[in-house]
């Protein structure tokens, strides 16, 4: 065997660790699949819980569920939902004073047997307050304490020991992902009010309004389909920041046509000057691409990539020009 083959050859071992790491995803999609399958009707009973809930949604669990509820709690925030996570110890410590009547309760717990977590049932049923289980299965305390049980089944934790949550808490993160999930479309949660809790960063800007960042009032170079073209470049001189389009509108003030740099260029390349004291409706592009200012600035984006093009019209309910996305506005928000 050639030493080129023997330094591409793979020991033993690391074919071993593949195996493992192969195996212990497959252990967890195929625990997923079973409980997908086994979903019934109280799920969507936790649903409109969720969906009425006046007050907040507190969520608690210990250690690793502790953490799947964390991560549950900041799901539910950013998608339409009032959440807090409650440490059960701090709970059990004067912390429940922040539980009232009018919120709902989801609890994690595997075994459902969790010492500090079935210390603050009995609390937590005290104060009327309803409850979600996310659990094993419907026999253990904390399923018999709660209004819901959610199973996500008896399961072999992943790997050679089957010891550390692993299986069991990929699960309870799929179930909680879908439940908030779900209750974010049961409230007719919107892409708009994704974006109100997420200003910032690339997703933030993706979700923004263009009405936020297009060009509008004074940046824009209007014109009427009538006037010539060296007519209007001449009038529409500007010292500020300066777009390569000229939106043009019929008499109405609708937008027919955008007049560009490139249309210009393309006439001097052309030898076509006698054009230039000719109507622009003659030279421009007719019936171009536009959105309406409330369209996500990443779907902007997706249009100006996808048509090829430089400037974007935005207009109102009735077609009428109101901005405009320059390409220069947004470049390196282009898809890779």
């Amino acid at each position: 065997m050639s030493s080129v083959a023997l330094q591409h050859s793979i020991p033993f071992d690391q074919f071993e660790q593949l195996r493992a790491a192969r195996e212990i995803i497959r252990d967890e999609a195929t625990a997923l699949t079973a409980m997908s399958s086994r979903l019934d009707t109280r799920f969507c009973e936790a649903v409109e819980l969720l969906r009425e809930c006046n007050g907040r949604v507190i969520v608690t669990g210990v250690g690793k569920a502790g953490l799947i509820g964390q991560k549950m709690t900041a799901t539910l925030s950013s998608t339409g939902t009032r959440a807090q996570f409650l440490h059960p110890t701090e709970g059990v410590h004067g912390d429940l004073g922040c539980v009232s009547a009018d919120d709902v309760v989801i609890v994690f717990s595997n075994s459902g047997e969790t010492e500090e977590v079935c210390r603050m049932l009995p609390i937590i049923r005290q104060l009327g307050v309803r409850t979600i289980a996310i659990t094993a299965s419907s026999e253990n305390t904390l399923a018999r304490g709660a209004d819901i049980v959610l199973e996500i089944g008896r399961l072999r934790e992943a790997g050679e020991l089957s010891l550390a949550p692993s299986t069991t808490t990929t699960a309870m993160l799929a179930m909680s992902d879908a439940l908030a999930l779900v209750v974010s479309q049961a409230k007719g949660f919107t892409a708009t009010d994704f974006a109100t809790f997420h200003p910032a960063g690339g997703l933030g800007r993706q979700l923004t309004p263009i009405r936020e960042v297009m060009r509008h009032g004074d940046e824009l170079r209007i014109a009427t389909r009538n006037e010539t073209v060296r007519g209007t470049l001449q009038r529409l001189r500007s010292s500020g920041r300066r777009t390569g389009a000229i939106l043009v509108t019929q008499d109405d003030g609708t937008l027919c046509g955008v007049f560009t740099d490139s249309d210009l260029a393309r006439l001097l390349e052309q030898h076509r000057d006698d054009q230039l004291d000719g109507p622009v409706s003659e030279v421009m592009t007719s019936n171009p691409t536009t959105l309406t200012d409330d369209t996500c600035l990443g779907d902007a984006v997706t249009v100006l990539t996808e048509r090829k093009i430089s400037e974007l019209p935005i207009v109102d309910g009735s077609g009428r020009p109101v901005g405009l996305i320059d390409i220069t506005d947004v470049i390196g928000m282009a898809p890779k």
